[in-house]
């Protein structure tokens, strides 16, 4: 069965239907990873976007539970130059099977070389998957019906709908209820993390607990107080989909949290606390998403390979979509001396900040990379040494 992909400036893709037999419309977007697939589906950053492989064989080593990031696929749709349904000896099953059990429409045989040119020419637009059966007007016009990324708030889509408790104490997790009582009949352990869930990857909160963090995930619009109130050593803000210029209420608590207690955030979260202190975003041409992007520590000198996955950015404090300079820029802000620390070399686009009077720091990019690379998996203890 044929079906084709729409794009909502005409251009049209054919290829094979190897998923759910399905019609949907979202953000068409490219990542650029040799692997991590199931990873990258059942990332929350990919809600309501339609994600192309440039990779041209995905399925090649099967799914498995350990690789989920959610408990779900997040993606609209999977577009592939070859899809295959092949395992390995730790896969649980086939990918294209997984997809259509998922419910989640995919196309195999794609000139996905043609498609990512286009979009690095054009940049990310709206899109849809369709069969043959539907008319290319018909599927024109709901392509142009689905709202623009620019100014969507889709963190309420994924965030919980009540806080949940991952502590080292308890293999499951526990409500705040369960936390408390917990608290009252053993001797606390770790650091006592509060995040703001955007729609956190699993991989971030594994690699927090293996640190013997207390982590709590609440609700995206939990109020400043309401995160005091629970008494953290520290605020995370996690990774996320959508637009951060539509998220004021987040940028609201984050604003209140900072120079309380340390905050530390990763990619959306990055970008929210950069707007908190002052700074605003922009939506990337074609955005950053794979495992192959390079940035620059503007201190040590050191250039990491880092996971991406965000298509909006941080503009720098004089609104500059590039930085310049190879050294740390600095400014002033509410909260004291803020300084622009990390470059991505792809762009010269901002990729970290540094708070310098009270704690708090940064990362655009994805320290716990799931599957990799693993280069920049310190900075889940340099946000512990912030916490002291």
């Amino acid at each position: 069965m044929t079906g084709y992909l729409l794009l909502e400036d005409g251009e049209r893709f054919d290829g094979e239907v190897v998923g759910a037999a399905a019609e949907v419309t979202g953000e068409v977007v490219f990542n650029t990873a040799m692997s991590g697939y199931q990873e990258a589906v059942t990332d929350p950053s990919y809600r309501r976007q339609i994600l192309t492989f440039t990779y041209p064989l995905i399925g090649n080593y099967g799914v498995a539970a350990q690789a989920m990031e959610s408990s779900s696929v997040q993606a609209a749709a999977v577009l592939m130059r070859e899809g295959v349904d092949r395992d390995e000896p730790r896969a649980e099953g086939g990918w294209l099977a997984w997809l259509r059990a998922n419910g989640t429409p995919a196309l195999s045989g794609l000139d996905t070389r043609s498609l990512v040119r286009h979009i690095r020419e054009r940049g990310a637009m709206r899109g849809g998957v369709f069969g043959t059966a539907t008319l290319e007007r018909t599927a024109l016009e709901r392509v142009h019906a689905e709202p623009p990324m620019g100014g969507r708030d889709l963190a309420r889509e994924v965030t919980p709908a009540e806080a949940v408790v991952f502590d080292p104490r308890s293999v499951e997790p526990l409500t705040l209820a369960g936390a408390d009582e917990l608290d009252a009949g053993t001797s606390a352990v770790g650091p006592r993390v509060v995040a703001l869930d955007t729609g956190i990857k699993a991989a971030i909160v594994e690699n927090l607990r293996a640190r013997g963090v207390r982590l709590e995930l609440h609700p995206c619009h939990t109020s400043a107080a309401e995160l005091l109130a629970r008494d953290p050593d520290a605020v995370f803000l996690a990774n996320g989909p959508g637009d951060p210029a539509a998220l004021d209420y987040v940028v609201e608590a984050v604003r209140g949290v900072v120079g309380k207690v340390p905050v530390f955030g990763i990619c959306l979260g990055h970008q929210l606390l950069c707007r908190a202190i002052g700074l605003d975003t922009f939506k990337l041409r074609f955005g950053h998403r794979g495992t192959n992007h390079p940035v620059k520590d503007l201190h040590s000198g050191r250039i990491e390979i880092t996971s991406q996955n965000h298509g909006f950015a941080v503009l720098g404090p004089g609104g500059e979509r590039t930085i310049a300079s190879d050294e740390p820029v600095r400014w002033e802000t509410d909260f004291g001396t803020a300084e622009l620390s990390q470059l991505n070399l792809y762009d010269r686009t901002v990729e970290g900040l540094v708070l310098r009077d009270v704690p708090g720091a940064t990362a655009q990019y994805h320290p716990e990379a799931g599957p990799g690379p693993n280069d920049a998996n310190h900075l889940f203890d340099d946000f512990l040494e912030l916490v002291g």
